[in-house]
């Protein structure tokens, strides 16, 4: 079993030209972007247009990522992983040759940032819009597997969340290829490496909580009381609540399910009565939803226009 920290690197100097064995595509390196379990990723340019650059030793693995990414691309009407424009072999000698592929360079910033620039408000949306994602990618028989925030990446105008790496997408049914213990469920002992909805559902719970523990936390003696205090402890994340609490544990069965019910969360959140009555047992004028009606309103919004985005 990989796990994520286990990392090998390719060492590409900037300004290195790599051309391919098979379509003879010359791409320019500009600077390594980051390191994963299986390769490493460079930005580069050809003809003008900016890329980024898998490459590894590992063929076999190579392979999959691709086809992976392909099969992400017949998902009509949704584009969850980078768009792939080339795939092929950099030969170096007789002896020594790398597999690599080139896919769509998508810009951004982390969701840690967004929401520190922007507002609690768009956690709401970025989970509906995740949810609907991760729905996509279960419906083709897919588990995202290494689902973490280093592998997410908020796009501007408008603002809409994109998957950067799918090295650990794994098929439904098998065992998770690939993950990073703080958003792994076994790790927690919440349930098995088996790739199935629940296991993306629990690491999508911990991305948003990683929002709010930047240095992440110890599972501690009881994993399980952990993480439930850590949850009730980020008021900016009382509206989500129970639906979170219900992820972590596996209650779950689709995203369909936990979007369903995030939706009725806001729901009620919007419900006069509901927020009077929590502003009065607060006593502070604090209740989760007197903190923003906005934020119901915007997440509805956002979230309604997102359905409409490519």
């Amino acid at each position: 079993m990989n796990q994520a920290w286990k990392k090998q690197g390719i060492n590409i100097r900037p300004g290195t030209i790599i051309t391919g064995k098979w379509h003879q595509r010359r791409y320019v390196i500009k600077k390594k972007l980051g390191n994963g379990a299986i390769g490493t990723v460079y930005l580069c340019e050809t003809n003008g247009q900016y890329g980024a650059l898998k490459i590894s030793e590992n063929a076999t693995s190579m392979s999959m990522e691709v086809n992976v990414l392909k099969s992400l691309q017949k998902v009509q009407g949704n584009r969850l992983g980078p768009s792939l424009f080339d795939v092929d072999d950099w030969e170096i000698s007789r002896n020594r040759k790398y597999a690599f592929y080139v896919m769509e360079y998508l810009q951004g910033e982390s969701l840690a940032s967004f929401i520190s620039r922007q507002g609690h408000k768009w956690i709401g949306i970025f989970m509906l819009q995740l949810l609907d994602d991760l729905e996509h990618l279960h419906q083709a028989g897919w588990i995202f597997g290494d689902f973490k925030s280093e592998n997410l990446i908020v796009l501007s105008q408008p603002p809409k969340v994109r998957w950067v790496d799918v090295g650990g997408t794994t098929q439904i049914g098998r065992a998770i290829k690939e993950y990073t213990e703080f958003y792994d469920r076994g790790y927690w002992g919440l349930g098995s490496r088996k790739a199935e909805p629940s296991y993306d559902l629990f690491a999508l719970v911990m991305v948003f909580l990683n929002i709010y523990y930047p240095k992440r936390f110890e599972k501690g003696a009881n994993p399980k009381a952990t993480l439930l205090k850590k949850l009730y402890d980020v008021r900016q994340l009382r509206v989500y609540r129970g639906c979170l609490k219900k992820a972590l544990l596996g209650s779950y069965q689709t995203s369909a399910d936990m979007r369903y019910d995030l939706l009725n969360a806001i729901n009620r959140a919007r419900q006069p009565g509901k927020s009077n009555k929590a502003s009065s047992i607060q006593g502070s004028g604090k209740a989760p939803l007197a903190e923003g009606g906005g934020i119901i309103l915007a997440a509805l919004f956002y979230y309604l226009s997102s359905l409409m985005l490519p």
